[in-house]
Order: structure tokens, then C-alpha cells, then sequence
């Protein structure tokens, strides 16, 4: 039996949103149905609203969730009803070689990027028709249909919001650190970028010792938000950037991150960071986005380029660790939210989004 479930509903052609009912059936084998709790307002669902990504439609958005475990399909152990979850955006096929290898960050099996389930289906219907939950979570919606290998269990003490941004930007930021770049203490960063992934890397590179750490943004208040989460030093995009830069660190920094997704600064990164440095590709840009770089300089100064893709997460390894980290005190994750907002201000919050205000927006359900 199918329920209705209030949800943030995009089609293709459009900006906004359309605040709608859609049907969501019961969990299927191996999927499990859970009650939203919170979902993250993010870039990259600002990439397929403002039309830089392409995905099937129509869309109910929203991919950074948690909430509570409301029913499980035939065959699932991994969760029981009742337990509190955060939703991985890119579920794990377990099957193929990336993941019996433990890096399941690039699993050549799953169907996440489709929209799809396992096996090829979908849990929604609007109008009459099968809708797609973004990229198979779709948690700006009352309800969500997901795999099995999607839904973490965390401890009940972490709150839907706080669990929510530790599904994507804060999994992505921390990954981006520790298990792509593997920053060590006392080493200089460079972060181009004061968003909420942005803010979760200061955050990180704080964790790890990283010093200093060096925040770049156009925005003011994100620089202000920069200093409170670790950023030794800020400053603003310039044409000496490059120069002061290596000026802080005594020859450019040891490593860069990129968390905007644009091309131009991620054409940048190279020239920010030190002979061996490490320069690593965060932010997500628009489909056909090709980049510029000296690729002699790059070799000649031994540099290293790399793309972070969800920060090399393996979130049923992750997930529970950053959890740990909240509830410990060492990883405050519920400063990165601005706004505490209902499902009927999200158009509201992804403008907020286009003109650069705002730390972090979630939704609470």
C-alpha cells in the first residue's frame, strides 16, 4: 500500500519548486521506507534547479537526509524499524570490484546517479506517472524510499539536522581532508570557498592540525563564519591572491581545496600551492566543464591534481565516525546551519543560495 507524502517536486524547464503530493509505495525487497527528519538544502540540487545537470524528470529533491526507519522490505538486516539513519546519496552495489576492495565511493553498480533503485525501478508516483527522488533519495519529502546499503544507522542522540549535513556536505568536506588529501598537523591549506563543504573542510583541516589554514570567499559573512570554524587567515579573491598566499606559507600552501565547482578557480589551485603540494577538486561544476591547466608546471613543480568524489566516503565506515565526532564535541556541525526552515520556505532558501547568503539551510520536518 502506497501513502502520500508532501514533497518538493522539480520538472524539467523550471526554477522552482512545486510544493505537491506524491505517492510513495511500501519498501520493496532489500529498500527500506523512512520518516524524514531533516533535509539539507545543497549546491547540487542548485545545479539541476538552475539546469547544469541533467537528471530524469519529474524530481523530488533533496539528498542530503535523515530521519527515522518506518518499515523494511523483505531480506534487510542492516536496519530495523525505529532506528535513526542518515541517507547516502550514492548507494553501493556491494557486488562490484571498487566495492569488495573498500572503496565503494566509486562503485561501478549502483543506479544512485540515475535516480533509480536497484533494480531499475522507482518508489514514486505523480499524477499517475513514476516520479524520480534525486539521486535515489529525494528527502525533501515527508517520506523516501531507499537501498538497504543508503541508510546508516546512527546514535539517537544526533539530531536530524546535524545528521542530515554529515550525509553530504560534512562527509564530503572531511572525506576531501582526511581520506583523499591525508593532510598532515603542522601542514598549510588553502580552501577557495566558505560554503557549508567549504566550512566542512576548516572544520577537518582544524581536526587534523593543519596550520594555517587559509580561507578564501567573495562573501563577507562566509568569511566571518570561515574565522569562527578554523580559518587562521581569510581573504578575498584578488588578482595577487596567488602571491599573497605564497607569502602566508612561505611558498605556497601545502594543500588547496576547491569547493566552489567553478572552472576558474579550480584553473587556480595549481598556482596556490607549493613545490609537492596537493591540490584537490570539490566543488562539483556544470555538465561540459572543461579545465585549462600547464600541465609542464604541473609536472615540473612535482603537484599533484586530484578529483575528491563524496570525499572517498564509505558511509557505513564514516558516517557513524563523524556521528561520534558531533556528539563528542569535536566536530560542531550543527554551527554550519543558518537556517532551520519547513519544506514550504525551500524556494526561499535556494534563492538565499544564487545571491551567496547563508551558511547552511535545513529543512525540518
Amino acid at each position: 500500500m502506497s501513502r502520500l507524502s508532501r514533497a518538493a517536486v522539480h520538472r524539467t524547464g523550471t526554477r522552482d519548486l512545486d510544493l505537491t503530493s506524491v505517492e510513495v509505495a511500501d519498501p520493496a525487497p532489500g529498500t527500506v521506507l523512512v520518516r524524514m527528519g531533516a533535509s539539507g538544502v545543497c549546491g547540487s540540487d542548485r545545479h539541476v534547479l538552475d539546469g547544469d545537470w541533467t537528471l530524469p524528470s519529474p524530481t523530488v529533491m533533496g539528498h542530503e537526509g535523515a530521519g527515522t526507519v518506518e518499515a523494511v522490505g523483505e531480506g534487510v538486516t542492516d536496519v530495523t524499524v525505529g532506528d535513526r539513519v542518515i541517507l547516502s546519496w550514492f548507494y553501493p552495489c556491494r557486488r562490484c570490484t571498487a566495492c569488495v576492495s573498500g572503496r565503494s565511493y566509486v562503485c561501478t553498480g549502483s543506479r544512485s546517479e540515475e535516480c533509480l533503485l536497484p533494480d531499475g525501478s522507482t518508489p514514486l508516483v505523480l499524477d499517475g506517472a513514476r516520479a524520480f527522488p534525486y539521486l535515489s533519495v529525494g528527502s525533501m519529502s515527508e517520506y523516501a524510499v531507499v537501498p538497504e546499503a543508503g541508510a546508516i544507522r546512527i546514535p539517537r542522540e544526533v539530531p536530524f539536522d546535524v545528521a542530515s549535513l554529515i550525509g553530504c556536505s560534512v562527509a564530503t568536506g572531511f572525506g576531501a581532508v582526511v581520506n583523499d588529501a591525508g593532510v598532515e598537523a603542522g601542514t598549510s591549506a588553502v580552501v577557495v570557498g566558505s560554503g557549508g563543504v567549504g566550512l566542512s573542510i576548516i572544520m577537518a583541516l582544524q581536526l587534523v592540525g593543519a596550520n594555517p589554514i587559509i580561507a578564501v570567499d567573495l562573501s563577507e559573512e562566509k568569511l566571518v563564519a570561515a574565522k569562527a570554524f578554523g580559518a587562521t587567515h581569510t581573504l578575498t579573491p584578488s588578482d595577487g591572491l596567488a602571491e599573497e598566499i605564497h607569502r602566508l606559507t612561505g611558498g605556497g600552501a601545502s594543500y588547496a581545496f576547491e569547493a566552489i565547482g567553478r572552472v576558474k578557480t579550480i584553473e587556480s589551485l595549481p598556482s596556490l600551492i607549493a613545490a609537492g603540494g596537493k591540490a584537490v577538486i570539490v566543488g562539483l561544476p556544470p555538465e561540459d566543464s572543461p579545465v585549462s591547466i600547464d600541465a609542464l608546471a604541473l609536472a615540473e613543480g612535482g603537484k599533484s591534481l586530484i578529483g575528491s568524489n563524496y570525499g572517498s566516503t564509505v558511509p557505513g565506515r564514516d558516517f557513524p565516525r563523524l556521528a561520534q565526532l558531533f556528539l563528542a564535541g569535536r566536530l560542531p556541525v550543527d554551527r554550519l546551519i543558518s537556517h532551520r526552515i519547513k519544506l514550504n520556505e525551500v524556494n526561499e532558501a535556494f534563492e538565499a543560495m544564487r545571491r551567496g547568503e547563508r551558511a547552511r539551510s535545513v529543512i525540518v520536518f
